[in-house]
């Protein structure tokens, strides 16, 4: 904080907008997104088809344009559930349920998102067909 920015009110993110790959599903992040992580989880390996990168936001931040249109849930665990589009079948989010958050597809944001992947995470679980060479911090679970 510089001088003179007692008290002052931190702007909030630019709102950023993303969606599926046929457009059924649209949704706009209205709060902060934290820095990306990758996931390499059996679950998320085979629900991606490789592994997934998301950031996480407020689920009070997450507005579905059409929520009813063809955004579908998946319980994947008691805790967890994945949610993607009914008609081109992308995989979007993934959410814990007693939790405040919801994680969103990198991938999914229009757009530079100007942020850079922070962790791998699950790389215990790691498809044995790639390496992880870019230095990141590297989670066994």
């Amino acid at each position: 904080m510089s001088e003179g920015d007692e008290g002052a009110a931190a702007t909030p993110p630019a709102p950023r907008s993303g969606g599926c790959l046929c457009g059924a599903v649209r949704f706009t992040l209205r709060g902060a997104l934290s820095a990306p992580v990758a996931c390499h989880c059996v679950q998320c390996r085979r629900q991606s088809g490789h592994f997934w990168a998301s950031g996480n936001v407020a689920k009070a931040d997450l507005e579905l344009h059409d929520p009813e249109a063809q955004l579908r849930w998946y319980q994947a665990s008691a805790k967890v559930r994945r949610g993607f589009c009914a008609r081109c079948g992308s995989f979007l989010f993934w959410e814990p349920l007693a939790r405040g958050w919801t994680s969103v597809a990198m991938g999914a944001i229009d757009g530079a998102t100007g942020l850079r992947l922070q962790r791998h995470i699950f790389v215990a679980e790691q498809g044995d067909y790639y390496d992880l060479g870019d230095g990141l911090p590297q989670n066994p679970r």
